[in-house]
């Protein structure tokens, strides 16, 4: 059983999964490599003079699993609510988890399979995306959802910083208390 299973890998769920991860939650990363920012070039995005979409997605894999979530390439086919959780059915196999945050990027269809709530989008070109509370929260309690799929500006670095608050919601959920992860420099 993992705390937290993330669906979805590119700037918002990877992100997710690194402060879970992090957090010490034991985190699964279930992504189809199909993400949208796979075809992006960067140069507005804080931190990074200038990158492609491939190396960002990989970057942030990699920072996920440095952490400890465990990385999983395949399509999710169905989730559903047990008695513990989730059962998140994928072309490879079945995993259970306590919380799901979907960060699909432009998908919604597994979100309606769900029986999530969507709603129109606003921003240009985005016609569905789930309905979200301000903490990510959707109406089936236990399924969060991160980034363009919740309704946030298509924007890496946005869907990047939505993908890292809806994580500490559902981490300060998890442990009953506000969670905050911040570094200092070493000296």
């Amino acid at each position: 059983m993992y705390d937290i299973a993330i669906i979805g890998a590119g700037p918002a769920g990877a992100s997710a999964a690194l402060f879970a991860a992090k957090a010490g939650k034991k985190t699964l990363v279930i992504d189809n490599d199909k993400s949208i920012t796979k075809r992006a070039w960067f140069e507005n995005y804080y931190g990074i003079l200038e990158m492609t979409g491939p190396d960002l997605v990989e970057i942030g894999k990699k920072q996920a699993v440095k952490f400890g979530a465990e990385l999983l390439t395949s399509t999710v086919q169905n989730v559903t609510k047990t008695e513990t959780g989730f059962h998140i059915e994928t072309e490879n196999g079945a995993f259970d988890a306590n919380q799901v945050i979907l960060a699909t990027g432009l998908g919604v269809d597994l979100a309606e399979k769900a029986g999530i709530r969507t709603k129109n989008g606003t921003e240009p070109r985005i016609k569905t995306v789930i309905d979200v509370d301000a903490d990510g929260k959707t109406n089936i309690d236990g399924i969060w959802a991160a980034g363009t799929v919740a309704g946030v500006s298509v924007h890496a670095i946005i869907t990047a910083g939505d993908g890292a608050k809806v994580a500490i919601n559902v981490i300060s959920q998890l442990n009953g208390e506000r969670y905050v992860d911040h570094d200092v420099l070493k000296s």
